[in-house]
């Protein structure tokens, strides 16, 4: 009986079948099958039918985990989002102090500058913009824009004030001062999917009082937390 197992074995084997494979028809421990089989030559053909099978079998694996991976983002989002609920003024008043500590310019950085942030998340200029208006009142005729583009990029200036302008519902004078950045664009940057805006500055005219309340915010922040 076990004689004839081998035998079945080999000439599944033989036939370029996998380990698992020839286990679903031979009852035998992995051990044993090894055993049987580490004399088994196999032809070049079904060495290559062997891989091929390999590699269909890794792609099902890999694709069936990403399809897990994505739906278990998915949800981990959507589960975050419900979290998050409405928003309060004061929240948004605290969200935006705290979105400036982290990327606006502050008065140390230079005596008497006025309100300035700078980023390329165009969601977060946006909301950055929402903070401005809504919680300090500022009016659209006081802000301005600085566009920074790589010397690489300059040739798609137009396109980059376009975006700008329509991201932020700003008119295109706004954006009238753009710069040219003469260092190279990183490698990992220029492979990225993402389409490249350059690096967005907002000022506000006239605003080194509201620059000093905002570090006063972000001291009241730090010395309710300390």
């Amino acid at each position: 009986m076990k004689s004839n197992l081998k035998e079945k074995a080999i000439n599944l084997r033989r036939n370029g079948l996998s380990y698992s494979q020839i286990l679903e028809q031979v009852p035998v421990a992995k051990s044993t099958l090894s055993l049987w089989l580490r004399s088994v030559n196999l032809s070049k053909r079904n060495k290559q039918k062997l891989t091929a099978r390999r590699l269909a079998a890794l792609r099902r694996g890999g694709e069936a985990r990403r399809r897990q991976r994505i739906l278990s983002t998915q949800k981990i989002l959507s589960e975050s989002i419900k979290e998050v609920g409405l928003i309060s003024q004061r929240e948004l008043w605290l969200i935006g102090t705290m979105l400036y500590w982290a990327e606006g310019t502050k008065e140390k950085d230079k005596h008497g500058s006025g309100v300035q942030f700078t980023n390329s998340d165009p969601q977060m200029i946006r909301l950055f913009l929402k903070w401005l208006s809504e919680m300090c009142k500022i009016p659209k005729e006081r802000i301005y824009f600085d566009i920074f583009i790589h010397e690489s990029k300059s040739a798609d200036a137009d396109k980059i004030i376009d975006f700008w302008a329509k991201a932020t519902n700003f008119p295109k004078p706004a954006f009238s001062h753009v710069y040219i950045k003469r260092n190279k664009l990183s490698p990992r940057r220029k492979k990225s999917s993402t389409a490249y805006h350059g690096v967005i500055k907002v000022r506000v005219r006239e605003s080194s009082v509201l620059t000093r309340k905002i570090a006063g915010w972000t001291m009241g922040v730090i010395e309710c937390l300390g």
